[in-house]
């Protein structure tokens, strides 16, 4: 005569009310955080030149400016995430305004990098402005005639070639849409005057460490 032994079915071990709420609390502080320190990062503005942009014009510079109306320059790195939004809003700003000014785009290039590191989308689409002349600035030589250290950073010269805007275009970094720097260098060019002649730049500083990791 056999006999069996019932098994007990296993235990369900239930987290406790309190440790249950102390790992949503934990949850929701990282998820708090990680929205903060993103949003810190896409409101802080890149660094500017300790001496500034010039007043007017260098006479050094390779780069042309228009001959019978105003000049706008974009400085550019070529893998900035930030400042494809700047390029949307230039290209905005050019199709409304490309009878009163004539746009440079010059593309920050390290130095001994291969021919095509700077073969990127977003050249291509600074390119595809209409009327859009876009150069290389081996080494930011260009750049640092124009005291310019972030990608972003939009000059606007009067066909005299005096200074009337140093700034950004973007509210944010990689926010596109209205912004001070938009309006007043909308405002420069169609009626004369603007609040302000400066915005912020939200780009990427041409010697970011995240940015050279790319170089090699």
């Amino acid at each position: 005569m056999s006999s069996s032994i019932a098994v007990p079915p296993p235990s369900r071990r239930l987290v406790s009310p309190r440790v249950l709420l102390a790992m949503l609390v934990l949850w929701a502080g990282l998820v708090t955080a990680g929205f903060f320190a993103l949003w810190r990062y896409k409101a802080a503005s890149a660094p500017v030149s300790e001496s500034g942009s010039p007043a007017v014009w260098p006479a050094a510079s390779g780069l042309q400016p228009s001959a019978d109306r105003a000049t706008l320059v974009l400085f550019a790195h070529p893998k900035c995430p930030c400042t494809h939004a700047s390029v949307t809003e230039l290209a905005k700003l050019m199709a409304r305004l490309h009878d009163r000014v004539e746009l440079r785009v010059a593309i920050v290039r390290p130095t001994a990098v291969p021919p095509d590191w700077d073969d990127t989308e977003l050249v291509s689409r600074a390119t595809a402005i209409p009327g859009a002349r876009v150069s290389h600035d081996d080494g930011g030589v260009e750049a640092a005639r124009f005291g310019v250290v972030a990608s972003g950073h939009v000059l606007v010269f009067d066909r005299g070639g005096r200074r009337l805007f140093s700034g950004g275009i973007t509210s944010s970094r990689g926010h596109e849409g209205d912004s001070f720097g938009l309006r007043r260098i909308d405002s420069l060019l169609t009626v004369g005057t603007a609040d302000r002649a400066d915005a912020p730049v939200f780009g990427c500083a041409f010697d970011e460490p995240a940015k050279r990791k790319e170089e090699s």
